[in-house]
């Protein structure tokens, strides 16, 4: 089997600060486990035992975030688009983040692999 992996994916337009930046990374990673985990328990499960493997991406704008959002899903790989609420220092609404996983590398790097790393 394919070793397991989360990779979450940031856009990098914002202009986000660090610790919102850190922020939605949580959210976005803590979103997708629970999308993995209601999918498949037991690839959940082999991604713990081997220390939580984590990449974070970065994308240019929303358009992008959301092309890849929309083909984890159709592929059925667990994903969650985090949407800010809007409370620091962006608008309501706004989407930050794609969490990936934990999911076969395979899968996740057929649509990432040309991504560069954060």
């Amino acid at each position: 089997m394919d070793e397991i992996k989360q990779v979450i994916v940031v856009r990098n337009d914002l202009d986000m600060g660090k610790g919102k930046l850190a922020a939605q990374v949580a959210h976005a990673s803590l979103m997708s486990y629970f999308e993995a985990e209601k999918t498949d328990k037991e690839v959940v499960k082999k991604w713990l035992a081997a220390g939580e493997k984590k990449i974070v991406l970065k994308v240019e704008n929303e358009i992008s975030l959301r092309k890849l959002n929309d083909a984890f899903k159709f592929k059925n790989v667990p994903c969650a688009l985090v949407t800010d609420a809007g409370l620091t220092e962006l608008p309501p609404g706004t989407v930050t983040a794609l969490g990936i996983g934990p999911w076969k590398n395979s899968e996740i790097d057929a649509f990432t692999s040309s991504l560069k790393l954060l």
